[in-house]
């Protein structure tokens, strides 16, 4: 079992009843799921940048990408509908937590001049959602293996109902917020 999820379920979840004083234990707030999502607008001239792009988030995350294709047509932005823009994976369960884990621990801490996360950036429904700029953050990915930097956005989604809980969540499972 992934070591975060131990925690959580030790320490993170009595300290959470405590705190708010919640009358059952499925009022708890919990992670429900971390969805990891990259955006390559270049793929409409190039096709294998989407296989680049897949190719990093697999090796990122542990598991199968799913390619995201245009709902409409936008002349601006010289997209077709159905055309491929970009690369999302949804983590549950244990590669879920896996990935938290190696997301506060180890890659944050890489970012160059690193202060913390933004702890505004919940969305008033208790989910969180930050961008990173590039992927060379992980220490799966090898500089000399990747044709391009990429960024990406992360969305951490919780059964928390306001963001007081979320943050207080997020910050007991380890995330690193700036004051």
């Amino acid at each position: 079992m992934a070591r975060l999820k131990v925690k959580y379920n030790e320490e993170i979840a009595p300290a959470l009843m405590k705190k708010f004083g919640y009358k059952s234990v499925m009022q708890i707030p919990k992670i429900d799921k971390v969805i990891v999502n990259c955006a390559c607008g270049e793929a409409k001239e190039n096709a294998k940048v989407i296989d680049a792009v897949m190719k990093d988030l697999s090796t990122i995350t542990g598991q199968k990408p799913v390619v995201c294709k245009a709902r409409k047509s936008v002349a601006n932005f010289k997209v077709r509908e159905g055309q491929n823009v970009g690369v999302k994976v949804t983590l549950r369960s244990d590669k879920m937590w896996e990935f938290l884990d190696r997301l506060f621990n180890v890659a944050l801490p890489r970012v160059r001049d690193f202060r913390g996360i933004n702890p505004n950036s919940f969305d008033g429904r208790g989910n969180y959602a930050f961008g990173l700029k590039e992927q060379l953050i992980f220490p799966e990915i090898e500089y000399d293996k990747i044709d391009a930097i990429r960024g990406m956005d992360i969305c951490i989604c919780t059964t928390a109902n306001t963001d007081e809980e979320a943050k207080e969540l997020l910050t007991l499972v380890g995330a690193p917020f700036y004051s």
